[in-house]
């Protein structure tokens, strides 16, 4: 939430996962990391299963205080090396213009920028997708 309040992101979908991670995520095949430091939880990104091989990257965070230290690098990484155990040939992700580290950071793991047809997110107006 704190970077989607920051932002002015905030959207009813993104309530609705936030909310009810087990229902969202967990039990329709996705999983939670979460991010661990000085004894407190500082980041967080769900790979959500949208397909038998298409998973979603959402909600990837780190909080202000921990951000530039390689946080959302270990968890990315993580996540796309879930991916490929889970057998996915895609990753997609919906994020906004607004979040150009966290872009830069997609590009540089090889993240292509698609058309965003699908949004269930009013602000998203950034899709992309890494074919595994």
């Amino acid at each position: 939430m704190e970077w989607l309040d920051y932002c002015n992101l905030t959207e009813t979908h993104d309530l609705q996962i936030l909310d009810g991670p087990r229902g969202t995520i967990l039990e329709r095949g996705g999983v939670i990391y979460l991010a661990k430091c000085d004894d407190q939880i500082v980041g967080s990104v769900a790979l959500m299963k949208e397909h038998d091989d298409v998973y979603e990257l959402a909600k990837m965070a780190v909080t202000k205080e921990y951000q530039k230290m390689g946080i959302s690098k270990l968890l990315l990484e993580k996540c796309i090396e879930k991916a490929k155990d889970l057998k996915a040939n895609k990753i997609t992700l919906f994020s906004n213009h607004q979040l150009k580290a966290a872009l830069g950071l997609y590009e540089k793991y090889g993240f292509q920028h698609v058309p965003v047809l699908d949004s269930p997110f009013l602000t998203a107006d950034v899709k992309m997708e890494l074919i595994l």
